[in-house]
């Protein structure tokens, strides 16, 4: 027999979801945290179903394990040094199972437990539409992430290739625009890997962090791609007020990924790739790219008003390639 929400109540629901937390965690109604280092930084993102997540495309693991990647994307995107954790909000209709919420926990669990950070706790409550609200804390360095430290004749680097989280949620609704017969399996095996089990750009920061030359300071400009690589590059040059100049021939494609338009717009603004879009000094951007073997050098930052451009001078417009909108 199938238990539901309504049935069980918050108390026991929570008493169940302790397993999940060191102990004594949500015997309060906040939570304490040692802290040694005082830059903290602090994000929140709400997941929505049928807009972020959905069962016919994922499991209730996945769904877990998706929500903590793309705030654990935003911390390394800002160039987190420590993870502390990640409170969870959940709005759930009451006849939701709680099996299902079980395995959304295991999913927050696993990722947690791959990514680093401990679940702080939160909240729960009834809803008509399940949403799920994730806030992450973390601490930074020496290296702070930030769209606004672009300079003249940095060099553009992205962590990884992108478009393949949408392709594989092209493939998981069998999209029928696209014949999947005509792609490799191991680019098929990657992309729903992508939609459903991302990772994020940590193992891409902390190599970034460790191949700096000597001589360069810390300065980067950065953020993450969870809404797409051109919207990324966008808020670096309105935040740093310059320019980025890219090579259409560099684009961060994955291996035989196929030609045309719309692939291209899955490249450029597929969104939720959870990769670094770094704004480098030249030497170490060449470091990176030569310790990092997924990244790529796709283009470099100039003077002038916030625009996107390619090499041959020929601006980039956004609603060519536009796929992600949060509205």
């Amino acid at each position: 027999m199938i238990e539901r929400l309504n049935q069980i109540g918050e108390r026991e629901i929570l008493n169940r979801l302790k397993k999940f937390m060191v102990k004594g965690q949500i015997e309060d109604d906040t939570a304490q945290l040692t802290l040694t280092n005082p830059n903290i930084l602090i994000n929140t993102d709400i997941f929505v179903e049928n807009v972020h997540f959905s069962d016919s495309t994922m499991s209730p693991q996945d769904i877990g394990w998706k929500t903590v990647a793309a705030n654990i994307s935003d911390l390394a995107g800002s160039g987190v040094d420590h993870i502390f954790g990640i409170t969870v909000g959940i709005a759930t209709p009451a006849k939701t199972s709680w099996s299902w919420l079980e395995k959304v926990y295991q999913g927050i669990n696993d990722a947690l437990n791959h990514f680093g950070g401990q679940l702080l706790g939160g909240d729960l409550s009834r809803s008509n539409q399940t949403v799920l609200s994730i806030t992450a804390i973390g601490s930074v360095g020496k290296l702070r992430l930030h769209r606004s430290y672009a300079k003249n004749g940095d060099i553009i680097v992205t962590s990884g290739p992108h478009g393949l989280s949408r392709l594989g949620l092209a493939l998981l609704t069998n999209n029928p625009n696209i014949n999947s017969d005509n792609l490799s399996k191991s680019l098929k095996i990657q992309a729903i890997k992508a939609h459903q089990r991302p990772q994020t750009g940590l193992a891409a920061l902390t190599t970034l962090k460790n191949c700096k030359p000597s001589l360069t300071p810390w300065r980067a400009a950065g953020t993450d791609s969870s809404d797409g690589l051109l919207n990324a590059l966008q808020s670096i040059c309105e935040s740093s007020y310059c320019q980025a100049i890219l090579d259409p021939n560099q684009l961060p494609k994955a291996n035989s990924w196929p030609l045309g338009l719309p692939w291209e717009k899955w490249c450029m603004n597929g969104g939720e790739d959870f990769e670094l879009i770094l704004s480098l000094p030249s030497e170490w951007a060449q470091s990176f790219v030569a310790t990092f073997p997924l990244s790529k050098i796709i283009g470099s930052i100039q003077k002038g008003d916030p625009k996107l451009m390619w090499t041959n001078g020929e601006e980039i417009s956004l609603s060519t390639f536009s796929e992600f909108e949060h509205f």
